[in-house]
């Protein structure tokens, strides 16, 4: 007999368990044909999940529902394999989940997909779309689901229910039409719901459950979206995209490489090493500003202090180790152990907290080969890294700084979209309840009491603390994950850390980790991508480059030059005997902000001709004029 509260308060009894999609049609005809999925008690379920109990249910019908957006990507893989197998009879499936965009699945087939066969894939896809199947749950028997899946040669589904689905336990399997599939769920009602808002993007390799000693399928991508509209406009992000690659540019602009004799380990050239100065140095007037001590920090650190620390428990996997005098070593993958000694040479009082130690700190971390991109997944990096070491009392107040501190450096690089997630205890964690909750309501009290709106992640805090995450949001509406700030009230312990309070006892003091920028060279690959290259004056590598027209103006220009880095300016010079349209297309290819044309007439007027690198003729200017104005861009950090 349960009872159903809409959310406009009202209730509806029924005798009986009841539909999600009964209920809709108990409501209206109208709602019933537009219902999507269901929300009961918060979690979102098929239209033919049976309510049994008293529920609050909100019918979905709006693609605009975050959840349901996810829940037509599911079925958009589901409607891609049943297109392989129809093709391409014997292929077998695995897994295919929705992900960030899109979709994947992952097959078992002999022969490689071909871009022929992608295009036939999708075309496909709209077919069954066409089709209308509905989609319908299905409780098998577990023998009996392994027993059909062998007998149709599907063997990893064999091995799936193995190895997911306890003995005794009933098998979700999910039809449409004649073609069904191992699934929890939940999906859209039939397969028309899709839409043609979707396209098959590549093809790749994947081993089985990510390990190379398995077998190796094809992963075939693809990406959905509410509607033709939605999935054009994507698609021309993703060619923007590819244009901002920082890589290309990379190359392009002189910056940096990489190659396979270091793979994950950039390169950096002279260009990119000033853009990566001024990003450093940037962030450590910043840490002056805000009363840091910047530190250095060993790159190998005994096994013995990773164990205590818990790393080594949890990253092992992650570490470059070596052997040396007989010692397991670790190349460092983080910085934290090491600043938790330099707090520990010398007696701490409370009056010396709260203590901020700051590093720009190399580590290396073992990521799989198949997840390199650059320098946003590197194996070797430099964290912007520190630890501020506080009293309990002190906590709320320094994330609160902490907070400012971050959007003001984001502002300044030039983003001002910025989100933020309070990440809540994981499952698996160490401390107690309540330092846990001193630590979720500090992080939370703070980001209110500025009025700041942030979502709440349930589980998703690092096994040590709760966390703020910093998202920004590019220039193309791409979201990157960088800064963090985590409370710690457990890795001091472990590692001996303490201050004499004020009534002589001794204290371990709460730890709070932060990163603004995450990775320095992940942040300078955002920065590249964001502004596709042409960074704002103050982070350009070159600022501006002086270009003569005839070798009799070679002198002068040789002056303006020495003028202007003498006054602190990264100028070069392009004195070669070229056309000056080449020489103005070549920098302007080069990104550089600022080109000033030299004549015969500014040579005797002692001025300059400048043109922006979009290509605006800024007028005639003064040496002096000139320096004044870059000056002012330089300081105000103009975009």
């Amino acid at each position: 007999m349960p009872t159903i509260t809409l959310p406009d308060g009202s209730e509806r009894h029924y005798d009986a368990p009841v539909s999600v999609h009964q209920v809709a049609e108990d409501i209206g005809p109208g709602l019933a044909k537009a219902a999507l999925a269901g929300r009961v008690d918060g979690r979102l379920v098929d239209t033919s999940y049976q309510v049994a109990d008293d529920a609050e249910l909100a019918i979905v019908t709006s693609r605009d529902d975050e959840e349901a957006l996810e829940l037509l990507r599911h079925d958009a893989a589901h409607v891609m394999a049943q297109a392989v197998q129809e093709l391409y009879p014997g292929t077998q499936v695995t897994i295919g989940p929705a992900i960030e965009n899109g979709f994947y699945y992952d097959f078992a087939r002999d022969e490689p997909f071909t871009p022929d066969d992608l295009a036939a894939i999708e075309q496909r896809m709209h077919e069954i779309v066409k089709r209308d199947l509905p989609i319908v749950r299905e409780v098998w028997d577990r023998e009996q689901a392994k027993s059909t899946f062998h007998d149709l040669g599907e063997l990893y589904k064999v091995e799936i229910i193995d190895d997911i689905i306890p003995e005794g336990e009933a098998v979700s399997v999910y039809r449409q039409g004649d073609w069904f599939d191992v699934c929890r769920g939940p999906h859209l009602p039939s397969t028309g719901r899709l839409g043609n808002g979707f396209k098959l993007t590549k093809v790749a390799g994947a081993y089985w459950r990510g390990d190379s000693r398995n077998p190796m399928l094809q992963r075939i991508y693809g990406t959905a979206w509410r509607d033709k509209k939605e999935l054009k406009a994507y698609l021309k992000r993703l060619e923007e995209a590819e244009k901002r690659d920082h890589r290309k540019l990379g190359k392009q602009l002189d910056l940096f490489h990489f190659q396979d004799e270091a793979p994950g380990m950039a390169f950096w050239h002279q260009k990119g090493r000033i853009v990566y100065r001024q990003v450093e140095n940037y962030m450590r007037a910043k840490l002056d500003e805000y009363g840091y001590q910047e530190v250095e920090t060993p790159q190998l650190l005994d096994r013995s202090l990773w164990e205590r620390s818990g790393h080594w428990e949890k990253f092992a996997d992650d570490m470059f180790t070596t052997e040396l005098d007989e010692r397991d070593y670790a190349i460092k993958p983080m910085n934290c152990p090491g600043h938790i000694q330099i707090f520990n040479e010398g007696l701490k009082s409370y009056r010396d907290l709260p203590l901020k130690i700051a590093e720009f700190g190399v580590v290396h971390r073992s990521e799989p080969s198949g997840t390199l991109h650059g320098l946003m997944r590197a194996r070797r990096f430099t964290q912007d890294d520190a630890h501020v070491f506080c009293t309990e009392d002190q906590l709320q107040q320094e994330v609160a700084t902490l907070i400012d501190m971050v959007f003001e450096t984001y502002h300044d690089f030039g983003f001002d979209q910025i989100d933020l997630a309070l990440s809540l205890r994981p499952e698996k964690r160490v401390g107690s309840d309540e330092l846990w909750d001193k630590g979720e309501a500090a992080l939370d009290r703070s980001l209110t009491d500025k009025g700041l709106s942030f979502r709440v992640q349930p589980g998703e805090g690092a096994f040590y603390g709760p966390k703020i995450e910093f998202t920004l949001r590019d220039s193309i509406g791409r979201t990157w994950q960088c800064g963090t700030i985590q409370v710690d009230f457990s890795m001091p312990g472990r590692l001996g850390a303490y201050y004499i309070a004020e009534d002589n006892a001794k204290q371990v003091p709460v730890m709070i980790h932060r990163a603004i920028l995450g990775s320095m060279e992940r942040f300078i690959g955002i920065l590249i991508e964001h502004y596709a290259g042409a960074l704002p004056l103050w982070l350009a590598p070159v600022q501006a480059v002086v270009l003569t027209i005839t070798d009799h103006q070679r002198p002068y220009a040789e002056k303006v030059t020495k003028i202007l880095r003498e006054k602190g300016f990264r100028i070069d010079a392009d004195l070669r005997n070229e056309k000056i349209g080449f020489k103005i297309r070549e920098h302007t290819l080069q990104k550089v902000p600022y080109l000033l044309v030299i004549g015969d007439r500014e040579m005797e007027n002692e001025t300059l001709a400048l043109r922006d690198r979009r290509g605006n003729d800024l007028g005639v200017v003064a040496i002096d004029a000139l320096a004044q104005r870059l000056d002012e861009e330089v300081a105000q950090r103009t975009v």
